[in-house]
């Protein structure tokens, strides 16, 4: 059996295609690999976003602005955090004003402008979201475990050489 009909036979088993239903056979490969890489991204996203609920009750968008946070120990300007995260700073602002609330961030104003805003985990943010990363780690690795990892470098260096692509063009 060729990889495609192997690969086709395991999708055809699954309840749910997603995006890749859209999906003809007469499509294009890279047609066809696109839609198969956003569905497994949505599915893993997915998951994850689950797991991250009901352990820690929180959303995958908080987890990924503490985990910005946690890059930059000394804090970032609420506009740069937003660009980090692709999200209006309305929704940065929401997530601020949450986190610190619960004691998560603290927000000191920007000493070389004090129109701007800095944020930054306190040591409680920094423990708690530790407590997440390993966790989060942990649920990846999980997910992927089913792929050897020669095959996970493979996609990995494959990808990679895509983005470069994308990133010396401009479309």
């Amino acid at each position: 059996m060729k990889d495609e009909d192997v690969s086709h036979a395991v999708l055809s088993d699954a309840k749910e295609l997603g995006h890749e239903a859209r999906a003809r056979s007469s499509d294009h490969a890279v047609l066809k690999l696109w839609l198969r890489m956003l569905a497994s991204t949505t599915q893993i996203e997915k998951e994850i976003r689950t797991r991250l609920r009901e352990r820690f009750g929180i959303s995958l968008a908080r987890f990924d602005y503490m985990a910005q946070l946690y890059r930059h120990r000394d804090g970032l300007m609420m506009r740069v955090l937003s660009s980090h995260l692709m999200v209006t700073g309305g929704n940065v602002t929401g997530l601020t004003d949450e986190l610190e609330r619960e004691g998560m961030v603290l927000r000191t104003s920007s000493p070389g402008d004090r129109r701007s805003w800095i944020v930054s985990l306190t040591p409680q943010g920094r423990d708690s979201f530790e407590a997440m990363a390993q966790e989060h780690e942990r649920w990846i690795l999980e997910l992927f475990s089913g792929m050897d990892p020669d095959t996970v470098q493979q996609l990995y260096t494959h990808l990679g050489a895509l983005r470069v692509h994308l990133l010396g063009n401009d479309h």
